[in-house]
């Protein structure tokens, strides 16, 4: 029975070091391999929705697409073999991409059309900076989202300020233009002081008044101003965050990443690296 057992924790080692790991040839031949399957799988998804090609190569399309999603199924079920903790894993980031990446295929077969939301594969080869051991990336990356997560307050009060401007300018338009104009209700006016408040202009919506002109003006105005905020509060917080560089290494039981180069132990679970 030991034997047995450490035949499984042996063949589970060398199974997570190809799928996980890239710091052999054997892995990165599998992921540079998995990679070039996920951007053809997308090619092929995006390929069947021009009617001219969908015409010509439906078939060979729609076979190509059971391929790679049967392929990244078997591929996904060997992932959570490898791993001490499935669940860890299939909770985490890449975990829950990788699943978003094989069930729309499955649910076209109730729901048909929903497979084209396979594109979401496209996500996937993120792993590139594993890959290719980008390191430096992975920490430009780290540091991008610390600082993304320590200005969320900020950009929260940002956000519901925008929201509350857009309520305001939309009611007071809707009085101002009144439905004649296109103003029909208020929702609609908010769509309108969204679209001006952004400086996209759409023109489907646009005051007749002088006083309404006069508002809008004064929206886009201040719409320029606003764009200028979440920068600034993102900038400052990427200028005081500070992360050490990290390694490419996989954690064997949770399949986290992002350690520190002379890590031993895994900083989420603890495992040994």
């Amino acid at each position: 029975m030991n034997t047995d057992n450490r035949v499984l924790a042996a063949w589970r080692s060398k199974l997570h070091e190809v799928i996980f790991e890239a710091d052999t040839k054997t892995g990165q031949r599998f992921d540079i391999f998995l990679i070039i399957s996920i951007l053809l799988s997308v090619l092929a998804v995006m390929l069947e929705s021009i009617p001219a090609v969908r015409d010509l190569f439906g078939y060979e399309l729609y076979l190509a697409e059971w391929f790679f999603t049967i392929l990244f199924s078997i591929e996904y079920i060997l992932r959570l073999i490898s791993i001490g903790r499935p669940l860890k894993y299939a909770l985490s980031f890449f975990g829950i991409v990788d699943f978003l990446a094989i069930i729309p295929t499955y649910i076209s077969l109730v729901f048909p059309g929903t497979h084209t939301l396979a594109v979401i594969r496209i996500l996937r080869v993120l792993r590139v900076f594993r890959v290719f051991k980008l390191a430096q990336y992975l920490k430009e990356a780290q540091v991008l989202g610390k600082a993304l997560k320590n200005s969320r307050r900020k950009i929260t009060v940002f956000l519901l300020t925008v929201l509350t401007l857009v309520v305001i300018f939309g009611s007071i338009m809707y009085l101002v233009e009144g439905e004649e104009h296109g103003f029909v209700s208020i929702p609609r006016s908010i769509y309108w002081a969204i679209v001006t408040l952004t400086t996209v202009g759409y023109g489907d919506i646009t005051p007749q008044t002088g006083l309404g002109q006069m508002i809008s003006a004064f929206v886009m105005i201040l719409g320029y101003s606003i764009i200028a905020v979440p920068t600034g509060i993102i900038t400052a917080e990427i200028a005081k965050t500070t992360v050490k560089a990290v390694s490419t290494q996989s954690c064997p039981q949770c399949s986290m990443e992002g350690h520190d180069q002379d890590a031993r132990f895994c900083k989420y679970c603890g495992a040994v690296l």
